[in-house]
């Protein structure tokens, strides 16, 4: 996977925030604050975001600087970031531009926090993820582990009522839509949460339990409850779901067709 620029992506945000404060006038404290008086992208996200969780914490300085301290000792995070803002660009087509979901979406702001959180799981500051969880879950109404392994090119569409537990691994390049839950089945310990491969679309209200896999390039219905593995390019839908057909598209969470294959 070739890395993205982000000097130029850093450059097109700031052509689309000067193309929105030039269209309305309203938005030029926001747009000055969020992306014109940054210098980079990794303060531009650390801006916004520490903002919208500072409601619920104690102090914007400690979340400031570990947002900041996170983009500098793994920039990986900003390439993951930039590939997901990409592609709600992409996929969503509410969304004109990849500034948009940065202003706008929760989907995308909940996610770039919970890579914040990943990474203060994986240097050994557990409690401090977990508290950086719960701000996530207050602000966003998302609700997503730190020990959770998620990839980049990630559409979390409208994203209100997500959830993803410990254990649970979300591969590159899948799309999810509201109140999707990745979650157990009781009360066992250890790897215990489902495993999403590379171009799975989870339709809305999908309920996905137990350490199953949703093999890759599979489509599950709106509203189903899978229980057991399903197979590559498959289609299934039901409570509990069944398969009902093979998937159309090789990768589906970036074609967002929710019709069912029959």
């Amino acid at each position: 996977m070739q890395p993205i620029d982000l000097d130029a992506h850093w450059s097109e945000i700031r052509l689309r925030a000067n193309e929105i404060v030039a269209r309305e006038p309203a938005l030029k404290t926001l747009i000055n604050e969020t992306v014109l008086d940054r210098e980079n992208f990794a303060e531009c996200l650390t801006y916004r975001l520490t903002r919208k969780l500072v409601n619920h914490a104690t102090s914007i300085e400690v979340l400031h600087e570990t947002f900041m301290d996170a983009f500098l000792h793994h920039p990986m995070i900003l390439q993951e970031v930039a590939r997901d803002m990409i592609a709600v660009k992409e996929r969503d087509p509410a969304c004109p531009d990849v500034l948009t979901p940065l202003l706008y979406f929760k989907g995308l702001q909940s996610l770039v926090c919970y890579r914040v959180a990943h990474y203060l799981w994986n240097q050994g500051r557990t409690e401090f993820a977990l508290y950086l969880q719960s701000l996530i879950s207050e602000t966003f109404a998302v609700d997503i582990h730190p020990a959770a392994r998620i990839g980049c090119g990630i559409l979390l569409d409208h994203a209100t009522g997500f959830v993803a537990g410990e254990t649970a691994v979300v591969e590159s390049n899948v799309s999810i839509l509201h109140a999707v839950t990745l979650g157990g089945t009781g009360k066992d310990r250890g790897d215990r949460h489902p495993k999403v491969r590379s171009g799975v679309l989870l339709g809305a209200g999908a309920k996905i339990l137990g350490n199953v896999e949703i093999g890759e390039g599979a489509k599950v219905g709106a509203g189903s409850v899978v229980l057991k593995d399903v197979p590559p390019h498959t289609s299934v839908a039901g409570v509990p779901a069944q398969v009902i057909g093979k998937a159309s598209e090789v990768s589906p969470a970036l074609g967002m067709c929710h019709k069912l294959d029959l």
